[in-house]
C-alpha cells in the first residue's frame, strides 16, 4: 500500500469512528506498528488529527462542501480573471495538470489553439477539452458526486505514470499561516500527490478563500504560486507575499 493511500486511509477511518486504536489502524491496512506510528506523527503535524496513547482522534469535523451549483454561481466574474490570469503560464509543449473545480474549468477556453496535453481529474473539464480537441488523460478512480472529482486508490496509481509541467489547483480555504485546505481528504491526496510531480504548481483563489479553513491540508502557500484578484484583503496579500509568489488580478 502506498503511504499516501494508507495515510488516507488512516483518515477515513477516522472520520467514520472519530477515535481509533493503534492496532485496528494495523489490522485495517497490513502495516507495521513502526510504520503507522510514522504515518500518525506526520498526520498530527499537518493538524488532520492528534495521537493518544494506543491510537489516535480526529482533531476537528469534516466541513460541509458546497456543491458543483453553489461553487459555479459565487464569484464567477472573478474566478474568470484569475482563470485567464492562470492559462498566461501555459506554454506550447506542456503537460499540465488540470484539477476539478468550478475556478480551473474556466482556463480551458484559454487552451483552444496550444499544442498541450492536459491530464484531468475533473469529471465535468472533460467535454470541453474534447470540444477544444486537446489531447487530453483522465485519471482513474471513483466519481464524487459533490465536486465531479476522480479520487480514490486508481486515481493516485494513475497519477504515479505522468509528471507535469504545470499543475492548477483549486482550493476551499487558505488560512492566515499558509496552509491550503480542501474538505475531503481524499481530494487532498491528489492535490498533495500533483504537486510533489509538477514542476510548477498554481493554487487559483478568489478572494473568498482566504481566511476560510477546511479539513484537509493538501500543501502549504510556500509549494505553490497563488493567482488571486485584487478584491483579496490587505492583511492577507501583504503576509502571503512574504512566503510564496503572489499573482494579483485587478479587478
Amino acid at each position: 500500500m502506498l503511504d499516501l493511500e494508507r495515510q488516507q486511509k488512516i483518515l477515513a477511518l477516522l472520520i467514520a469512528r472519530n477515535t481509533i486504536k493503534m492496532q485496528d489502524i494495523i489490522d485495517e491496512t497490513g502495516a507495521s506498528e513502526s510504520t503507522i506510528r510514522r504515518d500518525l506523527q506526520k498526520l498530527e503535524r499537518a493538524g488532520k488529527l492528534k495521537r493518544l496513547h494506543g491510537g489516535a482522534t480526529i482533531l476537528q469535523k469534516k466541513l460541509d462542501e458546497p456543491t458543483i451549483a453553489e461553487k459555479t454561481t459565487k464569484n464567477s466574474h472573478e474566478k474568470h480573471q484569475i482563470a485567464k490570469k492562470a492559462a498566461e503560464f501555459v506554454e506550447d509543449g506542456d503537460c499540465i495538470f488540470l484539477d476539478a473545480g468550478t475556478s480551473t474549468i474556466e482556463i480551458i477556453p484559454y487552451l483552444k489553439g496550444k499544442d498541450v496535453v492536459v491530464v484531468t481529474n475533473g469529471l465535468m473539464n472533460i467535454p470541453l477539452l474534447m470540444e477544444l480537441e486537446v489531447e487530453t488523460h483522465v485519471i482513474g478512480g471513483y466519481v464524487k458526486s459533490g465536486t465531479g472529482a476522480f479520487i480514490g486508490r486508481s486515481a493516485i496509481k494513475t497519477l504515479e505514470t505522468f509528471r507535469f509541467d504545470k499543475a492548477f489547483l483549486g482550493v476551499n480555504g487558505i488560512s492566515i499561516n499558509g496552509d491550503c485546505t480542501t474538505p475531503d481528504p481524499q481530494e487532498a491526496f491528489i492535490k498533495e500527490y500533483t504537486i510533489e510531480r509538477s514542476k510548477q504548481s498554481f493554487l487559483l483563489a478568489d478572494h473568498s478563500k482566504f481566511g476560510e479553513v477546511s479539513f484537509s491540508t493538501f500543501a502549504k502557500v510556500e509549494d505553490v504560486t497563488v493567482i488571486t484578484s485584487s478584491l483579496i484583503e490587505k492583511e492577507y496579500s501583504q503576509e502571503l507575499i512574504k512566503h510564496t509568489n503572489l499573482e494579483v488580478v485587478t479587478l
